[in-house]
């Protein structure tokens, strides 16, 4: 059964400017397994947008917003060897949306120079 879907565009230039920034914003937000992944990418910044893009379209199917008990670093998209996304969600953000009783979460991911977007679908 479907228990919600959510979907997010984002310009990469306003995730690029927070990111690159020293303020923290990306540890706060990416994972340290997402940071790996986006560095070394030629057009890193679109595929931080991207990922940030999932979360956000995570938070609207499970219809909250970064609040409390959820921290975007433990949203976590990460590819399968063919390359697919799957999103990871871990510690206390996985303890705080359990009683949802979330089984699966689709996702899907795409980018260009200026914009990225995702969509999300959960299922119990």
């Amino acid at each position: 059964m479907i228990l919600g879907t959510g979907i997010d565009i984002i310009e990469v230039d306003r995730i690029a400017e927070r990111v690159g920034r020293d303020s923290g914003f990306r540890e706060m937000v990416f994972s340290l397994h997402e940071i790996g992944y986006c560095e070394p990418k030629a057009a890193r910044y679109e595929h931080y947008a991207a990922r940030f893009a999932a979360k956000e379209a995570f938070l609207k199917a499970v219809g909250r917003g970064w609040d409390r008990g959820l921290m975007l670093h433990e949203i976590e998209v990460v590819n399968q060897d063919n390359g697919k996304p799957e999103m990871r969600i871990s510690g206390q953000t996985l303890l705080t949306l359990a009683p949802l009783g979330i089984r699966s979460i689709h996702v899907s991911l795409s980018h260009l120079k200026s914009f990225a977007t995702a969509v999300v679908i959960l299922e119990s």
